[in-house]
């Protein structure tokens, strides 16, 4: 089962390298951040006509995260969680949207777009603070010992020095600093497994570079796209890549997707019609 998350910096502008990349690459789900489009607006067609159902929670220009799924979409959660107790902090932090979730072929599927924070003295800064705080409550409420899950996403924070290129440069700024990577532990709380670091345990490979002065054509890159897995599928876990050639593009995303492989069985459950209707085989 292929499961992969992407920020594609516009879903509208990279829909032919999107589809054209689902093509070739075939994963049963793929998740995107930054779609930049209300959800009357996305674009659904292309999609279903290659076999996929679409789930999505988006604003006009800014953020914006959608499920595109070959199996059955289930339990879809949009958003934090707005019960009478955390109603108003939850309208606040889901004025932007950044977080969506469901239930697919026996696995919790939560994709996420982490603000990006833009300098550590400023109010986007706290916002950020605040948001994985409340992301943390979330997953307490929404996440069972014994669940399957995988939650992706653009999490705009490299976890340690080797997901940066130049580590020492960059040493407590954004994306970088020590309270950012607190937040981020406080998110996964140890029941998490970052799934790139079961493969690869050296420096040199980034999800992100900056459009600015060649960062691609130096690679001079960032890892802060992840799939994180639940314990309890670490022993399913086949691979995991980050397919940077899609950086190679022509008016790319800065991102590039990262892809995971997992031996789930996907007989006797239900795939998406292309005419809506859902069949099993």
């Amino acid at each position: 089962m292929l499961i992969a998350t992407w920020n594609v910096n516009s879903v509208r502008t990279r829909l032919s390298q999107i589809t054209n990349w689902i093509n070739d690459a075939n994963p049963d789900i793929l998740c995107l951040q930054e779609t930049k489009v209300t959800d009357d607006s996305f674009p659904m067609k292309p999609f279903e006509e290659l076999g996929y159902e679409v789930i999505k929670y988006g604003q006009k220009s800014y953020n914006g995260v959608a499920i595109i799924s070959k199996l059955k979409i289930e339990n879809v959660k949009k958003g934090f969680s707005q019960d009478n107790k955390e109603k108003k902090i939850s309208v606040e932090f889901n004025e932007q949207k950044r977080l969506i979730a469901a239930d697919i072929n026996g696995l919790k599927i939560i994709n996420v777009y982490v603000p990006n924070g833009s300098s550590i003295d400023s109010d986007k800064f706290d916002y950020k603070i605040k948001w994985l705080n409340h992301l943390s409550s979330f997953l307490d409420e929404e996440v069972k010992d014994d669940d399957f899950v995988c939650f992706v996403g653009d999490f705009n924070i490299a976890p340690s020095e080797i997901d940066i290129h130049a580590p020492k440069k960059y040493e407590g700024g954004i994306m970088a600093s020590k309270k950012e990577r607190e937040a981020l532990n406080n998110v996964l709380k140890g029941r998490f497994i970052d799934s790139f670091r079961i493969f690869e345990k050296t420096t040199g490979h980034w999800s992100w570079w900056d459009y600015r002065n060649n960062a691609y054509e130096l690679n001079k890159g960032w890892r802060i796209d992840h799939i994180y897995i639940s314990k309890n599928l670490s022993s399913k876990l086949k691979s995991c890549v980050i397919e940077r050639n899609q950086r190679e593009n022509l008016q790319p995303s800065d991102h590039a997707p990262v892809l995971i492989n997992l031996e789930i069985d996907n007989q006797n459950v239900d795939y998406f019609d292309d005419d809506d209707d859902l069949f099993e085989i």
